[in-house]
């Protein structure tokens, strides 16, 4: 079995970097009592609300079921609200008292954990690597489903 370049695949590179990441973010926001994962979610919630799940689910490039799934424990935790379908058979989320709460009380650990990632990588590392990611999600997006972007951007 040959295994020759696959040390260089960027699904494998990506991941790796994503889970020392998220266990950087997750154990600077454990007093918090949410994770990464939620925060990501509630703050995408909190900039866009009252929000659909499936234009949560386009900004967080997340599979719609997956995010659904997030969101029934958020949900559940009252920290989030989920509509009723409305006549277009979509729901709407929106940050729940207990989850602005959270969200409150995570900032500064999230802050915290941000400004010591930055100082440590660099922060003008940080922007251009925060601006090829960017780059890079919107190919991929582009490479599965060409017409999404132009969806997304005539929105």
């Amino acid at each position: 079995m040959d295994l020759t370049g696959t040390g260089y695949c960027a699904s494998f590179n990506f991941r790796r970097t994503a889970r020392a990441v998220t266990q950087l973010y997750d154990a600077a926001l454990q007093e918090s009592g949410i994770r990464s994962t939620q925060f990501a979610i509630l703050v995408g919630i909190a900039k866009n609300q009252t929000v659909s799940i499936g234009a949560l689910a386009k900004v967080l490039i997340i599979d719609q079921t997956t995010l659904t799934r997030s969101l029934r424990l958020l949900q559940k935790e009252g920290l989030i609200k989920i509509s009723e379908r409305s006549t277009m058979r979509q729901r709407f989320l929106t940050i729940a008292p207990k989850g602005a709460r959270t969200l409150a009380r995570s900032l500064p650990l999230w802050r915290k954990a941000h400004k010591h990632f930055v100082a440590t990588i660099g922060s003008d590392h940080w922007l251009e690597l925060r601006n090829e990611l960017e780059k890079i999600a919107h190919a991929v997006i582009e490479i599965e489903n060409p017409r999404h972007l132009s969806r997304v951007a005539g929105e």
